[in-house]
């Protein structure tokens, strides 16, 4: 049953690195849980969710039967004065130690949460952007990890126009995350047939359609649809995630898919219940469509 590559993410269960952002359930409750779902290998999350210390986190994820991925790396990639190559290098130690393969990459906008005004960028900063993600990219490959860049809601790569600058200016791989994509306003069905070879890592959630376009138009926040239900498990909200699957199946796709419902947890759940039992319901659903895709 797990010859597939799914993958868990902390903020399924509500862990998230955006300051306010509801209750953080431990490590040891989060950790536990995935394994008991029979994940194999889950994202870092947040700085501070692991152990710093790269044995430590090794050693506490494989005590639940746990392989790392890699995680989500927020940097800021268009200001020549900032140079975020310091910080990836400090990363990428702790994913040689770990064994982590996949470095997923955004380009944050240099202001806290994903709510805030985005800088627009001109020429330069967009020359800056794409120099900056080819270094990281070559930094990466010296330590044999692959960079995806993650086109984010909130960030500088959040619309299609963006993500086509991103596609002709740089060789960098993509992470198809079907949520994010939509809400920018990339339709991530077409993406999925149009541009597969590019992708080499995979963030999938479902998405309620309407809550996702009142966020589009600027009528509710992001944190606020999240916490009125914008994700779903899969199968149960708009996207067409089987579809995609498939269609990324069939151009050989063969990285990870993340279940990566982004959720606010309010309280500490009671046990079985809470963000276990959407990512149960998500990780058989998207089991069933591999069997049907092999």
């Amino acid at each position: 049953m797990n010859h597939h590559k799914i993958a868990a993410a902390p903020i399924s269960w509500g862990v998230c690195e955006v300051p306010g952002w509801g209750y953080q359930m431990a490590r040891e409750r989060v950790l536990a849980e995935m394994g008991e779902l029979g994940f194999t290998a889950t994202e870092f999350g947040p700085e501070g969710f692991l152990p710093e210390d790269p044995a430590e986190k090794a050693e506490l994820l494989a005590r639940h039967g746990l392989k790392a991925v890699g995680g989500f790396v927020p940097v800021v990639l268009h200001d020549p004065e900032a140079d975020p190559l310091p910080i990836i290098e400090r990363e990428l130690e702790g994913y040689r130690s770990a064994g982590a393969g996949t470095l997923v990459l955004s380009a944050a906008t240099g202001v806290d949460g994903y709510d805030a005004e985005r800088p627009v960028l001109d020429e330069r900063g967009w020359e800056t952007l794409l120099g900056t993600v080819d270094r990281v990219v070559a930094l990466a490959a010296e330590a044999g990890v692959a960079v995806a860049l993650h086109p984010h809601v909130g960030t500088m790569v959040e619309t299609q126009a963006e993500l086509d600058r991103v596609l002709a200016g740089s060789e960098v791989p993509i992470c198809f995350d079907t949520g994010h994509m939509f809400i920018g306003g990339i339709d991530p069905a077409a993406f999925a047939r149009d541009h597969a070879d590019r992708v080499s890592h995979v963030h999938l959630k479902d998405v309620k359609l309407d809550r996702a376009r009142q966020v589009q138009e600027g009528e509710r926040s992001y944190y606020g649809a999240v916490v009125e239900g914008m994700y779903q498990p899969l199968g149960e909200g708009d996207v067409d995630i089987r579809g995609i699957v498939r269609s990324l199946r069939a151009a050989g796709y063969e990285g990870w898919f993340t279940l990566e419902q982004d959720n606010v947890v309010g309280s500490e759940p009671a046990a079985g219940e809470g963000p276990r039992e959407e990512a149960r319901r998500s990780v058989e659903y998207l089991r069933g469509i591999l069997e049907e895709a092999r």
